[in-house]
């Protein structure tokens, strides 16, 4: 049984230069106790994507159009979209069973309140426990993701700590109520590698340790060969190819996971070997082709690319992708 079920999800923004489709029809699926890899560039949905699946879309602009995302728990299933993201069940939910560590932690972090009270509020809000109990869980979780002498740190505020720290921190935050689900969005992009590397390790043992799934958003595929056990790709607001990780790496298919493919660095190329990047880049959110969304920028483009938008359909067991080469 799946964890998480999303069946053509449709998040729109409706802004005064027109409709910007930042989630257009896209259908991925989260295993327990597994991490699923979402990747692409800036812009093209991931964490929108993430957002709807918290109830976190600010309305308006934003509205989820269509689609469902189905919670399985307990033997039974919720349908999130079908709720009040404001109301009592979504929120008993969010932060408890599902949580979410954001892109930048210093400005997920209230900068005026300390680390260890940030922690103690989700704990005392879903865990119904005493001020001084969820201090002693606080501390335990900051000893948890690696903080040294964590009696000290959980009185500091977040400008006291370093940006490792601080992702920690956050780490630590979302996990302090085991949710059965971790959204991960680009947890490591301000890090540097030494820190990126632990941070990374630290998930991993997590995961094993609480029994988390997780959904790791980033768009630098290095990251993903280490975390992912399943990935999709995505441009556009849609979902160009889904498989196992083996699988994307070792068997691409879409021409715009080739280009990603192709822009990572190697050690086992000559100095002389230059990177061959994704020529032109994302069009305009506000003026999307007609046809396939990357067919201005495909080096294998065909006539029909230019009208009509290709389904994503199984071009190899467990493997799908969204592309008329395959036709």
């Amino acid at each position: 049984m799946p964890l998480i079920e999303v069946r053509d999800l449709k998040t729109y923004f409706y802004t005064e230069d027109g409709v910007v489709r930042a989630v257009d029809g896209v259908d991925f699926t989260i295993e327990p106790e597994k991490t699923l890899g979402v990747v692409g560039e800036s812009g093209c949905g991931k964490t929108v994507a993430a957002l709807s699946v918290m109830g976190l879309i600010q309305i308006p602009p934003g509205k989820i159009e269509t689609g469902e995302i189905l919670y399985h728990r307990d033997g039974k299933v919720t349908e999130l979209t079908g709720l009040n993201p404001k109301g009592r069940e979504y929120r008993s939910i969010r932060g408890n069973e599902i949580a979410m560590i954001f892109q930048e932690p210093m400005t997920s972090l209230n900068p005026v309140y300390t680390i260890g009270n940030q922690i103690m509020e989700a704990i005392i809000l879903h865990q119904h426990l005493k001020k001084k109990e969820a201090r002693k869980k606080a501390i335990e979780m900051l000893h948890a993701v690696g903080i040294p002498v964590p009696e000290q740190r959980v009185d500091e505020y977040p400008h006291q700590l370093s940006g490792g720290m601080r992702q920690r921190a956050m780490i630590a935050m979302a996990l302090s109520c085991n949710p059965s689900l971790l959204i991960a969005d680009e947890p490591t992009t301000a890090l540097d590698v030494t820190i990126e590397a632990q941070v990374l390790d630290l998930m991993n043992g997590l995961r094993e340790n609480f029994n988390t799934a997780i959904q790791f958003i980033t768009h630098d595929l290095g990251v993903i060969a280490q975390m992912a056990d399943d990935v999709v790709i995505m441009y556009l607001g849609k979902i160009v190819e889904s498989a196992t990780v083996s699988e994307i790496f070792h068997n691409t298919k879409h021409p715009y996971t080739q280009g990603l493919m192709n822009s990572i660095p190697s050690l086992a190329t000559t100095k002389k070997e230059r990177l061959i990047p994704i020529k032109g880049v994302v069009p305009d959110p506000f003026e999307i082709p007609e046809g396939c969304g990357f067919e201005p920028r495909c080096p294998q483009a065909m006539e029909i690319c230019k009208t009509k938008i290709p389904p994503l359909k199984e071009v190899a067991s467990g493997h799908l992708a969204a592309c008329w080469l395959y036709e």
